[in-house]
């Protein structure tokens, strides 16, 4: 996973507010999240205990919800689900397939006193300022309800991953990003994440303790699909066409050399605590 500098990606909003530039590709391209995880989070949720026809599932807020590629998966568990989302190309893009997003950043949202039993978000809580997020959370939230922010993180063979780290410090040797792998980032890219996640929980004094959880999985890319999902990461979707260009045509080459398709390994990875009191 790249590494933004300073600890601190929330404060690196356009980066953050990027992945717009091409929603269909983005929704399309980028994976899914474990039913396992949807299917306990639904389940450990106030209103879990008694869905029906005239009861809906639990409410779920999903913050930084993109194109609603978490939220749908949630709908589809039963639950009903809003997302807020800041960049509004992600959010009509989610509106389009069937997700309700109000556009503003989770920090600066009205929840208008709305509250829920679960907020989720995946693969956006680093770019939500840590100690403000789990206290809006904590407002919205019911006792007993959860926020569960989580990660896929990729582990790619190693041909694949030197040959982007090797295109992409040469068409950017400025950025402030890191995207090679190195041993002591091999395996615990994600330390820092749920760290700084679960410290920003502690911190509101509204929560149990911390919990981290984790899904082990993996799924096969051939070429074009890994080549589609590429220019959706943060650190190519502010790069010059020709530059992205360049990643792409040596990233191809790397899966050409190993037979044109490749199993990526994936951990998700997420931290979750129990809203307590009243």
């Amino acid at each position: 996973m790249p590494t933004i500098p300073e600890n601190e990606p929330h404060r690196h909003r356009r980066m953050a507010e990027s992945f717009g530039v091409d929603a269909e590709r983005y929704d399309r391209a980028r994976p899914r999240y474990p039913e396992a995880l949807v299917a306990r989070v639904a389940a450990i949720t106030p209103g879990a205990a008694t869905p029906g026809p005239a009861t809906p599932g639990p409410a779920v807020l999903d913050v930084g919800c993109g194109t609603g590629i978490v939220a749908r998966q949630f709908l589809a568990a039963g639950c009903s689900v809003l997302g807020v989302e800041p960049d509004g190309r992600m959010a009509d893009r989610a509106g389009r397939l069937g997700v309700t997003a109000e556009v503003a950043t989770f920090e600066e949202w009205d929840p208008a006193g709305r509250e829920f039993d679960a907020v989720v978000a995946g693969q956006a809580w680093h770019w939500v300022d840590p100690a403000a997020g789990a206290a809006k959370a904590a407002r919205v939230l019911r006792p007993g309800g959860r926020l569960v922010a989580f990660w896929n993180v990729h582990e790619p063979p190693p041909a694949i991953a030197e040959a982007f780290a090797d295109a992409y410090e040469r068409v950017a040797p400025d950025s402030p990003v890191s995207v090679r792998v190195t041993p002591e980032r091999a395996g615990d890219g994600h330390g820092p994440l749920l760290a700084k996640a679960a410290d920003g929980i502690r911190a509101t004094g509204a929560f149990g303790a911390p919990e981290e959880w984790r899904f082990d999985w993996e799924t096969t890319y051939t070429r074009d699909a890994w080549l589609d999902q590429l220019p959706t990461q943060g650190v190519l979707t502010r790069l010059a066409p020709d530059a992205v260009a360049e990643v792409l045509e040596a990233v191809g080459a790397a899966v050409d050399a190993l037979g044109g398709s490749f199993t990526m390994r994936y951990v998700t990875v997420a931290v979750a605590a129990e809203r307590t009191g009243a």
